[in-house]
């Protein structure tokens, strides 16, 4: 598993999950559809990644095709800092 996969991973399931049901969510899993994640929750992982990460998230690219899973996050955070 990339860094940056099981960064983004911790901070969900300690933020949101409190630390229990890693090994239950998958990194496609849909984390609104599961009702882990809301609209205060996208703002949370938006300073999550500006604050830890040093990702500044434009207002244009708080679409769910960029925050809906851990795979689509890894893959949005890969796309703003390349290797």
């Amino acid at each position: 598993m990339s860094q940056r996969r099981e960064s983004i991973r911790r901070f969900i399931v300690d933020t949101f999950l409190f630390g229990e049901g890693d090994d239950t969510l998958a990194d496609d899993d849909s984390l609104m559809e599961k009702g882990i994640v809301d609209s205060t929750g996208v703002l949370q992982i938006v300073a999550f990644l500006d604050e830890q990460l040093g990702v500044q998230v434009e207002d244009a690219e708080l679409v769910a095709d960029n925050f809906d899973s851990i795979s689509k996050l890894t893959s949005f955070l890969e796309r703003k800092q390349p290797r």
